[in-house]
């Protein structure tokens, strides 16, 4: 090969590498100021965004390693305080799949979601619906076919269903099952959860509404997952564990009895985790 060429073909493989390093290090700044435009728009709902300085949707999302390209499950959405972010992010180039419970049926959530969902087709009309209202409904979607599932404040609830239906942890270990083969190889699922108190079992945490971290790790490995990593993002170490999460923020069910005390605590104290589906 003539020098010439040889030295433009160099030339030319090294101004691609260089290119393409220099667009995956932007990635991450365009995917905070993406997060921070969906956190920042107007529509979310006012009360919800109060709410930010507790629950962390800015940290929490990047530590979780959502991308706009991405097909992602929300696991039971409540109100819809992460689907008002999730959906305009995810909007243009990748999907979203709300994991809701039926318009009818035991959850009542199902119905006021949807109604969400309705009211405002510019920002959560392409949004996919399946429904998941344990132990009836609880398939996330065809194998393989997300690249992330996540879960805000849930893992009580599926400790509930276990209780009613007076079995051990076949519900939650249900969820993490279905969570595992929705995946694909390498996908991530994201858990936040209200945490125990240190060293209290789960016997005595549920009254609270609480799960134990190590018993929400045990049921993930289970199931096959890996801990990628733990984060304290929503760590609160005003909140010791010892009350019922509904006595804190944003329910405050005492009413007046002991507010100040319970607005000074914040919201709970919360376990940040995220898991890996084994890629072989």
């Amino acid at each position: 090969m003539h020098r010439s060429r040889r030295t433009k073909l160099v030339l030319a493989a090294l101004l691609a590498s260089i290119l393409a390093s220099a667009s995956f290090a932007q990635t991450p700044k365009n995917v905070d100021q993406a997060l921070k435009a969906a956190i920042d728009g107007p529509q979310r709902t006012p009360a919800f965004k109060l709410r930010d300085k507790y629950r962390h949707p800015l940290q929490t999302l990047e530590f979780f390693g959502v991308r706009p390209d991405m097909t992602v499950i929300e696991v039971l959405p409540g109100a819809g305080w992460f689907t008002e972010i999730l959906a305009p992010f995810l909007k243009h180039d990748g999907a979203l799949v709300e994991a809701a419970p039926p318009a009818k049926g035991p959850m009542q959530m199902g119905s006021s979601f949807q109604k969400k969902l309705t009211s405002n087709p510019q920002v959560y009309g392409k949004i996919r619906l399946t429904p998941f209202e344990p132990p009836d409904y609880m398939a996330l979607g065809a194998p393989s076919s997300a690249d992330m599932v996540l879960t805000f404040l849930n893992m009580h609830d599926l400790v509930y269903f276990n209780v009613h239906h007076q079995v051990t942890d076949a519900i939650m270990q249900r969820f993490f099952r279905a969570a595992y083969q929705a995946l694909k190889p390498g996908g991530v699922l994201g858990v936040v959860a209200h945490r125990a108190k240190a060293g209290e079992g789960i016997g005595a945490s549920i009254k609270k509404a609480r799960v134990p971290q190590d018993y929400v790790v045990n049921e993930a490995r289970r199931a096959g997952f890996k801990l990628s990593a733990a984060s304290q993002i929503n760590a609160n170490p005003k909140d010791d564990g010892s009350l019922p999460i509904w006595y804190l923020p944003p329910t405050l069910a005492l009413g007046q009895k002991d507010r100040a005390k319970y607005l000074a605590i914040g919201e709970s104290d919360d376990m940040t985790l995220r898991f890996v589906k084994p890629k072989e």
